[in-house]
C-alpha cells in the first residue's frame, strides 16, 4: 500500500492507495513543531484505525510539502520506522511535468503535482483551482506543461484578516447565507465572503480562459465545497486530485 501525503500551510492531507484505488483519507492539522516519533505516532494511529499497519502494510510513501520544517519530519519518521525510502516531491524529481516559468524552482510541489493529475484525468489545458490556505490557480497547457498561474488569499485567510482588523466583527462560519443581501452582520461577512470568493474564481477563470483559448477547470482542496456549488465555471470537482497525483510521481520514481 502507498501512503501519500499532501502537507499545506494549514492541513495535512493523507491518503492510502491499494494498487491504484484510494482506500482511506485523513485530514490533521500542520503543525511544524511536530517531531518525527510524534509524527509516526499520528500516522500509526490513523492506519491502524482503519486495520492498516504502519510497518507492514506500508510499501512505499510520497509527500509534496511547502513546509519545509514537516517534509524533515516526514525524512526522519521513514528513516527510523519505514523500510523503504520515501518519494519527496522536489526539483530534480520524475514527475512527467515540464514547468515553463521564470523560476521552476520556486514553484510549490503541490501545484506541480496538481498539473500531472489534472492533465491525466482530462487532458489540456485545463485550470485547477485549489482552495487551500491560499486560493491557487495552477495552468496546464494542451501538453501537459505548467504555465504558472494565480495566488489569492483563501477563504481562512480573507475572514480572519476581516475579523483583525475590524473591531466590531466577528467571526463567522464559512457557509453561503441565504442570500447575497445579508440582514445581519454574520450574513453580510459570509456574503462577502463565499460570494465574493465565487466571483472572484469565475473572473480569473474566464480571464486565463480567453488567454488559452479554452481550458477545463478542476477545482480541489478542503474549501472547494464551500465556494463551487456558488461558481459557474467549474467544469470538475476531484477533492484528492493531489493524492492521485502523488500517486502517480511516485509511480514514475519506484520500480514496481
Amino acid at each position: 500500500m502507498l501512503l501519500t501525503a499532501d502537507v499545506g500551510n494549514t492541513e495535512i492531507v493523507l491518503g492510502v492507495f491499494d494498487s491504484t484505488e484510494l482506500k482511506h483519507t485523513w485530514r490533521s492539522s500542520t503543525q511544524p513543531e511536530r517531531t518525527s516519533d510524534e509524527l509516526a505516532l499520528l500516522l500509526a494511529g490513523f492506519l491502524e484505525h482503519r486495520g492498516v499497519d504502519l510497518r507492514a502494510d506500508i510499501t512505499g510513501l510520497c509527500v509534496a510539502s511547502v513546509v519545509p520544517d514537516v517534509t524533515g519530519a516526514f525524512r526522519e519518521m521513514a528513516a527510523a520506522y519505514l523500510s523503504h525510502e520515501p518519494v519527496i516531491v522536489g526539483p530534480g524529481m520524475k514527475t512527467g511535468v515540464s514547468v515553463v516559468t521564470d523560476n521552476p524552482r520556486e514553484v510549490g510541489a503541490d501545484r506541480v503535482v496538481n498539473t500531472l493529475a489534472a492533465f491525466t484525468a482530462f487532458g489540456g489545458p485545463a485550470i485547477v483551482v485549489d482552495f487551500g490556505t491560499g486560493t491557487n490557480f495552477d495552468v496546464v497547457s494542451e501538453n501537459g506543461e505548467f504555465l504558472g498561474g494565480v495566488i489569492a488569499p483563501g477563504l481562512q485567510i480573507s475572514a480572519a484578516t476581516l475579523v483583525q482588523r475590524a473591531a466590531r466583527l466577528t467571526r463567522v462560519e464559512l457557509e453561503a447565507p441565504p442570500s447575497v443581501i445579508g440582514k445581519n452582520t454574520v450574513e453580510a461577512i459570509q456574503s462577502g465572503l463565499v460570494f465574493g470568493t465565487a466571483g472572484e474564481v469565475d473572473g480569473i477563470v474566464e480571464r486565463i480562459r480567453r488567454e488559452l483559448g479554452g481550458a477545463t477547470t478542476i477545482a480541489t482542496g478542503g474549501l472547494a465545497p464551500v465556494v463551487i456549488p456558488h461558481c459557474r465555471t467549474i467544469d470538475h470537482h476531484e477533492p484528492f486530485l493531489t493524492l492521485e497525483g502523488l500517486r502517480l510521481v511516485h509511480g514514475k520514481n519506484v520500480d514496481d
